[in-house]
């Protein structure tokens, strides 16, 4: 029989963690926990249901696009000082694609077509969106953003793949 004693650790009057001794071992074992007073304030994930949840992944995923060493450079030499109106055409875009309010009508491959990217590039941004959408949602249209967005890559990385090989028309 393992005997402990246990410690409690707050910030403003809330459970952060519990940590344990254990004599065994002689040694504190630190379990990260969450008071029902913390889960009331914390964000809960939840299916994307509307702009602001569009909104909230968009501008989440363009934060970590800026940051990242392999697609940041090429979305900030593309995009340059006009982040406020590539987001707006991606806030568009997802709404169209995920809630059927259809605000978006353009071609979103041409823009892509002659970029210096391939399916390096194109993988990497997959995971990119994965990451972002399962840190932030889950639910049907979670779902259905992450089976889109994996269908437009692999898409794109084709008729990209196609236009490097010399076709310089791209495939419509």
């Amino acid at each position: 029989m393992i005997v402990a004693s246990a410690s409690i650790h707050q910030t403003e009057n809330l459970i952060i963690s519990i940590s344990y001794y254990l004599p065994t071992t002689t040694s504190f074992l630190n379990i990260p926990y969450i008071s029902p007073i913390n889960s009331a304030i914390m964000d809960v994930k939840h299916d994307i249901r509307n702009i602001e949840d569009i909104k909230e992944l968009v501008n989440n995923f363009y934060k970590q696009i800026q940051q990242d060493e392999l697609l940041g450079p090429i979305f900030s030499q593309v995009i340059q000082n006009r982040w406020d109106i590539h987001l707006e055409k991606m806030y568009r875009f997802w709404q169209t694609i995920l809630l059927n309010e259809y605000t978006y009508f353009g071609s979103p491959f041409l823009p892509h077509a002659h970029l210096p990217i391939d399916e390096e590039h194109f993988v990497h941004w997959l995971g990119l969106f994965y990451s972002t959408v399962d840190r932030m949602f889950i639910g049907e249209k979670a779902n259905e953003a992450k089976w889109r967005a994996e269908k437009m890559a692999t898409m794109f990385a084709h008729k990209i793949a196609h236009i490097q090989q010399g076709n310089s028309k791209p495939l419509l």
